[in-house]
């Protein structure tokens, strides 16, 4: 079960306390955030796209979108979401519960700025009924992300 690879990885960090299991789905951002009571863009969503090589996730705030234009401007492709079937396969999580945390190894990780206007964020632990409060310093760190970047767009 993905959310069992998920508190392995935190308990491996000594961080596995923290993790939140809801008796309700938090498989979109409005349900993590009902789940949590926080404000949707806290929610750190995870999107996952095709690359070359597999997948590559990018951990965004709930609020934002993905601009196609920044993102083909920093990695050289159009931006393609990965599907509904592929997400299990590529990942190692169900739809709902992507994140960087006990995912399969090897897919390049990438934090959006969209995430630096709050303190903590809550992204996925594996699986669509679960969520973590993480600073941003400790995203970065357990994440194992590769660099900040600048893909997405916040609403109007």
């Amino acid at each position: 079960m993905s959310i069992e690879k998920g508190r392995a990885y935190f308990r491996a960090l000594g961080m596995e306390d923290r993790v939140r299991e809801f008796t309700v789905s938090s498989a979109t951002v409005e349900l993590a955030a009902l789940a949590l009571g926080v404000e949707g863009a806290r929610i750190a969503k995870t999107l996952s796209f095709k690359t070359e090589d597999g997948c590559m996730l990018i951990l965004a705030a709930g609020d934002a979108r993905i601009d196609n234009r920044k993102f083909r401007e920093k990695f050289h492709f159009k931006a393609r979401m990965l599907s509904a079937e592929e997400v299990p396969e590529l990942t190692g999580h169900p739809v709902g519960g992507v994140c960087p945390f006990g995912c399969k190894e090897g897919i390049p990780v990438y934090l959006d700025e969209s995430l630096k206007r709050f303190t903590t964020v809550f992204p996925a632990v594996g699986s669509p009924s679960s969520a973590i409060e993480l600073n941003l310093e400790e995203l970065f760190c357990v994440s194992r992300a590769l660099e900040w970047i600048d893909v997405c767009k916040l609403p109007e």
